[in-house]
């Protein structure tokens, strides 16, 4: 039986004195208020209220129980909202540096309308997992290759001057035997110090003849854009980056590099919420493409049944039936 839909009934009848305002006060139909306390008197084995008098009087068993009953549907109550308060608890994530302020703000935004409040730590490539298995954060958008990824982000290089239409090959970077000018260079950014996205690069620095120093990590992204606003050298990064920056952008001609991203998380469910529900704007954060977009419209109805289920347990209760 219902044991704490019982106790509320027959706790809101002995404050009222009667069915008809207990039942009001319990936001139930008077008939299903009847049903509960008498379900309760048969789990209990004892008839809880005397009902030869017009008022709803309790037997001497039924003053023994109330205080009982009263803790239980106190102890509910508190239950209830200790959930209320747990479901509000911030999702701490850690993000990639390459976020915006407001790619992270919208992505905030879009979590509310799921009931998921985001809270946001910025962190390394190689410090956002280690912050999940640490418990600093509950989930991580972490680095992964661009095959194994959830999101995908297209690279290429990006040049405060313009540059010619089509892909830049690396080789033209290589100096002549006489060449005055100082060494054009690439500037990696700490988000792609990553050996999927550095170590690649390096080796095509070296099968086409570039310097050592021709390929080089920054020490941050506002140190490399430095570099290459005040030069010709050239930055590697997405076309969201090189937008937010003014930079010219083109792909690189010797191969083709991206970053992926996935989801570490310490529970499941917090991974899947993120995957699909918050998919499109993890993806506007990133600088993502649509490629690899999950089944959206799977996503969508999952949802829709979840919100089905609920209303019906609300029709229910509102109702009387068992939930």
């Amino acid at each position: 039986m219902d044991l704490i839909g019982g106790c509320r009934a027959f706790v809101s009848v002995s404050e009222t004195g009667s069915f008809t305002r207990g039942a009001a006060a319990a936001r139930i139909p008077q008939s299903v208020a009847s049903r509960r306390v008498a379900a309760l008197e048969r789990h209990l084995g004892e008839r809880l209220f005397d009902r030869s008098a017009r008022r709803a009087s309790l037997t001497p068993f039924g003053r023994d129980m109330l205080p009982s009953a009263q803790r239980l549907v106190r102890l509910a109550d508190a239950m209830e909202q200790d959930a209320k308060r747990a479901r509000l608890r911030p999702l701490r994530v850690a993000v990639p540096d390459i976020c915006t302020t407001r790619g992270l703000a919208e992505l905030d935004a879009e979590a509310r309308a799921y009931d998921m409040f985001l809270e946001f730590r910025r962190a390394a490539p190689g410090d956002r997992a280690e912050l999940v298995r640490g418990h600093d954060v509950r989930a991580a958008i972490t680095a992964a290759p661009a095959e194994d990824g959830v999101w995908t982000v297209p690279l290429g290089v990006a040049s405060a001057t313009k540059l010619h239409p089509g892909a830049v090959h690396l080789e033209t970077l290589r100096p002549g035997r006489h060449a005055r000018l100082p060494r054009r260079r690439v500037w990696i950014q700490p988000e792609d110090d990553v050996p999927h996205i550095r170590d690649r690069l390096m080796r095509v620095r070296d099968a086409v003849g570039l310097q050592p120093a021709q390929v080089a990590v920054a020490d941050s992204l506002t140190a490399a854009a430095a570099d290459v606003f005040g030069s010709a050298d050239l930055l590697l990064c997405s076309t969201a980056q090189a937008r937010e920056l003014g930079l010219h952008w083109r792909p690189v001609g010797e191969l083709r590099l991206a970053r992926g991203f996935g989801v570490t998380a310490v529970l499941d469910d917090d991974a899947e919420r993120l995957r699909t529900r918050l998919w499109d704007g993890i993806a506007q954060c990133l600088g993502a493409t649509s490629e690899g977009r999950p089944d959206v419209d799977r996503a969508q109805e999952a949802d829709r049944a979840r919100e089905a289920d609920r209303a019906r347990e609300a029709d229910r209760a509102r109702e009387g039936g068992p939930s």
